[in-house]
């Protein structure tokens, strides 16, 4: 299965995917690590790094699929054609995708959490409050073929063990029935 994780910086997506990746023994690939990587290595931040990310996780996907296992993409998703970019990819390798998307119904929590943060990604700078009130503007509504996939959406200001048991339920649903 390929599981893509969606929701603004912040907003506990990779602690969520972190959790849900060693209850299902899945890996998980985060978009954020490779894109520092890259600017580690010189390319210059005027170049289109956030896109060279997304396809470096889209490759280390798919070889992970490749060997039968499940994966978790880490990424903000927040247009149709990076979610599109996983169908497509779940396509190829005829697996199926879900995705679980992370939201802060409390904006202030939310703040706290970005005023907060420090990931230890070299080169990338760490969003600031500015930046994700930006990334919430940019924020598309789930429509297209991305909307026809199973998702399922967190909310964050909820304990993480709930929403991690919340999500392992959905993404096993079939597997119980079964």
């Amino acid at each position: 299965m390929l599981i893509a994780m969606a929701g603004l910086p912040g907003s506990g997506k990779s602690t969520i995917a972190g959790h849900i990746g060693a209850r299902l023994r899945a890996a998980v690939v985060s978009v954020d690590p490779i894109e520092s990587a890259i600017l580690t290595a010189g390319i210059d931040v005027d170049q289109p790094t956030g896109l060279a990310a997304y396809l470096v996780a889209e490759t280390i996907a798919e070889s992970v699929l490749d060997s039968g296992q499940t994966i978790i993409v880490d990424a903000v998703n927040a247009v149709g054609a990076a979610r599109e970019e996983w169908l497509r990819l779940a396509a190829r390798q005829d697996v199926e995708v879900r995705f679980v998307e992370a939201v802060c119904s409390d904006p202030e929590l939310l703040r706290t959490r970005i005023v907060a943060r420090h990931r230890n990604h070299p080169h990338l700078d760490e969003p600031n409050w500015h930046a994700v009130e930006q990334s919430l503007d940019e924020y598309a509504e789930w429509t297209g073929p991305s909307a026809a996939v199973a998702r399922i959406t967190l909310d964050t200001s909820r304990p993480v063990e709930a929403n991690v048991e919340a999500a392992v339920r959905f993404l096993t649903a079939d597997a119980i029935r079964s």
